[in-house]
């Protein structure tokens, strides 16, 4: 190995070679996110063995995000109040349930689509508080300096699952069913269980916790910390208007597959894929960075909109493939970057509810988002779809940045 990658290396995953604990965390979730893409494919597929219905597949997609809606803000002022670790581990075992439930109910005949919505939705609801105490727990287990790092790796983890996951889940379902992917989901999850169950707590970054703060006096304590801040409330509002009305891809590759390609499963496969292996990428990119910074963030977010709008027009499965590759690595920058500028402008006291804001902005208005995209494609095709959130996602970013500079010209004038 040459002396430039080894350098590589070393920068890319310094986080998992400096903190044993992060070390034990990343592999079992390498086991329990393999999981749960599968669970995501064979959970569509089961919805569509039951119904034959597409509408009832946004239905299934509605069922588990309504919970981010009602539960996003709630759980994270959860996650400042709570142990990171306990809150993990009692959000993967329910979890674990829901998967068992799910596998109980398939292998025994007995599905429905209102058992299926509500095992869903009970899903939904254990991932909308899993996610603020994960993010919370990332920062316990390398700390201030290497949170950039470990939040891209993090992404990158997903998004290889992303690929893996439903390839197995694709062999699995062929063989014996949707009720078998359940069941490995459920075994996965032993995995990152006996992690957080080998960690070590003397070895992770002390934080001061809340334990006092009320839900509604949580809530506005980390609203006024966010309006009172130069940077964050532009960030939050990109975040919001790009994953509500850009990044609705669960509802247009689809489409644009079957639609606008004519390519059929196999190829929505293939473009699935190539967005997978880009975001992997670009979350490997991210990694190698030493610091999130806003540049990052708005070349992420300014190259997700004019590539989306690239996109609209294609017709041709090879390139809509490598525009998707392309989107795929500046939405990981772009994502990457939110996540990490957030957590490290917040206090420990407010770390866990400012992570509840993000992931609200970034998936609470999914529910929306999903059924915009759906009436825009159903108006003028994957064309005018792609081209309203490529078109969206670049007025926003820009008029940020002008705002956000002009706050932070404010605030020096101010101290001046």
């Amino acid at each position: 190995m040459t002396p430039l990658a080894v350098a590589l290396r070393t920068r890319t995953f310094r986080s998992l070679e400096a903190h044993r604990n992060y070390r034990l965390y990343f592999l079992g979730q390498v086991v329990s996110l393999a999981g749960t893409w599968m669970q995501n494919i064979a959970l569509a597929w089961l919805v569509l063995e039951l119904s034959r219905s597409p509408l009832a597949v946004g239905g299934l997609a509605f069922a588990r995000f309504l919970p981010f809606t009602a539960f996003g803000l709630v759980a994270g002022v959860v996650a400042d109040r709570v142990d990171s670790r306990r809150l993990v581990m009692t959000t993967q075992a329910a979890a674990m349930v829901v998967s068992l439930a799910l596998a109980t109910v398939t292998l025994t005949g007995t599905a429905t689509l209102p058992i299926v919505y509500v095992l869903a939705a009970l899903g939904g609801t254990a991932l909308a508080f899993d996610a603020p105490g994960r993010q919370s727990l990332t920062f316990q287990l390398v700390g201030p300096r290497e949170l950039p790092n470990a939040v891209a790796l993090n992404t990158g983890l997903f998004n290889g699952s992303r690929i893996v996951g439903p390839a197995i889940a694709g062999v699995l379902i062929a063989a014996v069913g949707t009720g078998a992917c359940f069941a490995v989901n459920a075994a996965s999850f032993l995995a990152v269980l006996a992690a957080l169950a080998l960690i070590r707590e003397d070895e992770l970054h002390p934080v001061e916790r809340d334990g006092s703060a009320t839900l509604v006096r949580g809530l506005r304590r980390a609203l006024g910390f966010v309006r009172r801040d130069p940077q964050l409330p532009w960030i939050l509002a990109v975040v919001t208007v790009v994953s509500t009305v850009g990044f609705n891809f669960h509802v247009l590759v689809p489409l644009l597959a079957a639609n606008t390609l004519h390519v059929g499963p196999e190829g929505l496969g293939l473009l699935s894929a190539s967005f997978g292996v880009g975001a992997l990428v670009g979350a490997l990119v991210a990694a190698s960075f030493h610091v999130a910074s806003w540049r990052l963030f708005c070349v992420g977010a300014a190259g997700f909109g004019a590539l989306a709008l690239a996109l609209a027009p294609v017709t041709d499965p090879v390139l809509a493939a490598l525009v998707l590759f392309a989107i795929g690595v500046s939405f990981t920058l772009f994502t990457a970057n939110a996540n990490a500028l957030v957590q490290l402008g917040a206090p420990d006291t407010l770390r866990g509810r400012l992570i509840g804001i993000y992931l609200f902005a970034f998936v609470g208005l999914a529910p929306l988002g999903g059924l915009l995209a759906g009436w825009l494609a159903e108006v003028g095709g994957t064309r005018l779809a792609f081209a309203v959130a490529g078109l969206t996602s670049l007025v926003t970013v820009t008029l940020a940045r002008a705002l956000r500079n002009r706050s932070l010209a404010h605030a020096a004038a101010a101290g001046a």
